[in-house]
């Protein structure tokens, strides 16, 4: 169970989905920080400036309580306690009218009445000394348990005189509750966002993940032998579609090889099952007695032939897994040598069909890009080809079209029509136009076979036509000359 929990969360999901997660949550905070900070910082700043135009206008009102005559003075005082009292209590701010030395003479704060309380010296200093304000944090010389904000403001009459000292106070549990209801606000839209970025997340994630789970499962079959699944076709654009088609493709790809593999283990058995059946029955039959003595010379000939046609094809067989292991090694050579080299080799059976050659093979040399031997090869497959399958006393051409970027070698015999449904069978492994593997001794279906392998390797193309008995070979080269040749 643990392991399986392990496995999970080491998935590309949740790996993808925790790192989208992650960064959306990382930004969330430093946006929260940042904003915390700045709410704070502005909240207290708009706190302080009502507490300074507060503290300001007590200080008017008292100066005018102090500067006015003797008989008005007693008449203005309860109107100017009350009134202190009301700017109070409407901006939860507690003021104190003191005189220059600190001394409190009138308070807001209730809880102060009857007491005896001094502004601190410093402060007293440094609103005298600045002649403006005092904005900071103090518990007015113990007279509170914690300190609180104060703002204090010089007090003069219109003559400029200096009468006293106005400080406001508030405590910060009053500019907490407002922050507090800014950080609420700022909590619902940030769990929110938070939601919908992680449901997100999820959804992107799994449908980046799908494909790829999908192609887990499909390997997996592949690996138990099943090449028929493929992957459901993505409409997108992105690397995840073009992943999930080349897949597609190497799986196409997979069963075709997988098909091709069957057959030729199945024409391997056949074409091997002949002569080691035929060998092991003529044998049997000189050791058992059953072929008197008199015919036993005659079929240990048979052996014989057999035993070299089995050992040439498994040479050939050899010869088809060289080639596909082989990696080539091009050089500028002249193809026309090559040509005459080939019909030359194929001689001795041109002269034992009764055919007559047409060559047309320029004089002067032509120098294309490959593999001298393979290219060889594939001309000298060819013509044996065409002379195996040429009437008897027919003409068999070999020629040489030479273009700009490209030559094409051809080979033509003239025989029985290739049906147009067999042409693409020609070059698979063990294919006989003939249908019949007993009839034709001497071949194996791999000439073409090789031929194919060979010019796929070149990246070349050949083409086959077959039309009222004349059938045609041609494949391509590229000019040494041309562009991009090696």
């Amino acid at each position: 169970m643990i392991e399986r929990f392990k496995r999970r969360n080491s998935s590309l999901y949740w790996n993808q989905f925790a790192l989208t997660a992650g960064m959306v949550l990382l930004t969330m905070l430093l946006l929260g920080v940042s904003f915390f900070a700045l709410s704070y910082g502005t909240t207290a700043a708009e706190k302080r400036g009502e507490m300074r135009t507060r503290a300001e206008l007590i200080a008017q009102m008292a100066a005018t309580y102090l500067t006015a005559e003797e008989n008005q003075r007693v008449d203005q005082q309860e109107a100017f306690g009350k009134l202190a009292e009301v700017a109070a209590r409407m901006s939860d701010v507690d003021f104190l009218i003191c005189t220059t030395q600190g001394g409190v003479v009138l308070t807001t704060d209730e809880s102060l009445g009857g007491r005896s309380v001094t502004l601190p010296r410093e402060m007293v200093e440094e609103i005298l000394s600045a002649e403006a304000l005092f904005d900071g944090r103090s518990d007015i010389s113990g007279a509170y348990e914690s300190k609180k904000l104060a703002v204090g403001v010089p007090m003069y009459d219109v003559g400029g005189e200096l009468l006293g000292i106005v400080v406001a106070l508030m405590d910060e549990a009053e500019m907490m509750n407002i922050w507090r209801a800014f950080m609420g606000l700022f909590f619902i839209i940030f769990a929110t966002i938070l939601l919908i970025s992680f449901a997100a997340s999820s959804l992107t994630s799994m449908r980046q993940i799908k494909p790829i789970t999908d192609m887990v499962q499909a390997t997996r079959a592949y690996a138990d032998g099943n090449f028929d699944v493929r992957i459901p076709e993505l409409n997108r654009s992105d690397e995840v579609g073009e992943l999930a088609r080349s897949f597609n493709a190497m799986a196409d790809s997979l069963a075709e090889t997988e098909r091709q593999r069957r057959d030729f283990i199945a024409n391997v058995s056949h074409e091997l099952k002949t002569p080691m059946t035929t060998i092991a029955g003529y044998t049997d039959g000189i050791l058992d007695g059953t072929i008197p003595p008199e015919r036993q010379q005659h079929y240990l000939r048979i052996i014989s032939d057999e035993s070299r046609r089995l050992s040439k094809l498994v040479r050939r067989m050899l010869d088809v897994s060289r080639l596909q292991a082989k990696e080539l090694k091009k050089e500028k050579f002249d193809i026309c040598e090559s040509m005459r080299l080939a019909l030359l080799s194929m001689e001795q059976k041109i002269i034992d069909r009764g055919l007559d050659v047409e060559a047309e093979i320029p004089e002067d040399s032509v120098k294309v890009v490959g593999e001298r031997e393979l290219i060889t090869q594939v001309i000298y497959n060819l013509l044996e080809n065409a002379t195996k399958f040429a009437a008897p006393d027919t003409p068999l051409y070999l020629g040489l079209q030479v273009m700009e970027e490209q030559v094409v070698v051809s080979v033509r015999n003239h025989g029985a029509t290739i049906p147009p449904e067999e042409i693409p069978l020609l070059f698979e492994r063990f294919h006989k136009s003939d249908k019949s593997r007993s009839e034709d001794k001497d071949g194996y279906g791999l000439g073409l076979y090789i031929v194919n392998t060979i010019l796929a390797q070149h990246k070349e193309t050949i083409t086959v036509t077959s039309v009222d008995g004349v059938t045609t070979f041609a494949f391509t080269l590229r000019r040494s000359e041309a562009p991009h040749s090696i």
